[in-house]
């Protein structure tokens, strides 16, 4: 068995598989650039590894697989260094996501409990995505006044119906169920069989495949909340324009059309309001351009784009930042604070915006 160990996180090889482990319990192994240029580094030196042909992705403790980046550390680094100096976290993060989603051997993620943002670029492009019944899954940037990255944009594009658009503007988040509904997770193991099913994976039981040996301790779960609220969300989210999707909600709303449900679009108009607007507005057509992209990579270089774009020229990252992670205080003074406020240009000067450098060379464009 060889282990190491890299700015928290430890990667182990034992019976055929490389097992990475994101160790930072403390902090719901929120990721930091140490973190990620760690699982880089374990993937590269496996890549070519013979004895390797299965890699594990797992986090530490028992709250989450991964809460996202380590937003508290970008937003002291903004400050103290100006935005530029966060370009090499995001770069490299979405270069490994890459990375992940295009790995030759097959990848395990296991999302135990919260995975939101850039836990969600790890595990959600893995060849094999594992929820257990405690898993929790976001993508919950409008919420700090930004737009979904790590990949996340791709996959929300591509999740039925408008569900894509619905969580993505609203930040909501996806129980087991859910994420399998909504193309984030394949397989539902209950947490108390996580342990025998990394077992499984070492010693290799037959059937041999990895996916066939996750399907050993599979459930199928019962359509969650989402699903079931998927009729009046497509109808909603289908609409062309933000203010548009606002006031069918407030219809939709006053029809009481999901009375007794989880999700209601009064429970969704509620969150939009509470949203960035500028957020909004970018996520909405950021979502819809990557649904006609041609790859995963791509999606990624739109998204590389609009981050640079709302941290070196909007403030409402930061005051996101601010509001529910530094100060607590959950009241961000959002600009401009209201959606009838956001230029018209809004989107189309984002979107034009350069990135701080190419991430995939060899992209066909």
């Amino acid at each position: 068995m060889e282990t190491t160990r890299s700015e928290r996180v430890e990667a182990t090889m034992r019976g055929g598989v490389g097992w990475i482990v994101l160790n930072r319990p403390e902090a719901i192994n929120a990721l930091d650039l140490g973190m990620i240029r760690g699982v880089r580094e374990a993937l590269e030196h496996w890549r070519d590894e013979p004895d390797v042909s299965i890699v594990l992705l797992t986090g530490a403790g028992d709250r989450g697989f991964s809460a996202g980046g380590d937003i508290r550390a970008l937003y002291a680094q903004i400050a103290d260094e100006g935005a530029e100096a966060t370009d090499p976290f995001f770069r490299e993060e979405y270069l490994l996501d890459a990375a992940v989603a295009e790995y030759p051997k097959p990848i395990v993620a296991i999302a135990d409990g919260a995975t939101m943002g850039g836990g969600i670029g790890l595990a959600g492009n893995a060849l094999v995505r594992v929820v257990t019944e405690r898993s929790r899954l976001a993508m919950p940037e409008t919420r700090i006044g930004f737009a979904p990255d790590a990949g996340g944009s791709w996959l929300l594009a591509h999740a039925p119906g408008r569900l894509g658009e619905y969580l993505a503007l609203t930040s909501d988040a996806m129980n087991a169920a859910d994420a399998i509904h909504c193309g984030f997770a394949d397989h539902l193991v209950p947490s108390a069989h996580i342990a025998s099913l990394c077992d499984a994976l070492e010693t290799r039981a037959d059937p041999a495949t990895p996916a066939e040996l996750v399907m050993l301790f599979d459930e199928t779960p019962q359509a969650g909340p989402l699903q079931r609220a998927q009729p009046w969300i497509d109808e909603a989210f289908a609409v062309d324009t933000l203010p548009e999707i606002l006031e069918r909600l407030r219809e939709l709303g006053a029809s009481d059309v999901a009375a007794g449900e989880e999700i209601t679009p009064a429970g969704a108009l509620a969150a939009l309001e509470e949203r960035s607007p500028t957020a909004l507005v970018v996520t909405l057509a950021a979502i819809r351009s990557a649904r006609a992209l041609p790859s995963q990579r791509h999606a990624l270089e739109q998204e590389y784009r609009l981050m640079s774009w709302f941290l070196s020229t909007q403030p409402d990252p930061a005051e996101g930042i601010r509001a529910r992670v530094v100060d607590k205080d959950r009241a961000p003074r959002w600009s401009p604070a209201s959606v009838s406020d956001v230029p018209d240009d809004t989107v189309g000067v984002a979107f034009a915006h350069p990135a701080p450098t190419v991430l995939f060379p060899d992209l066909e464009r």
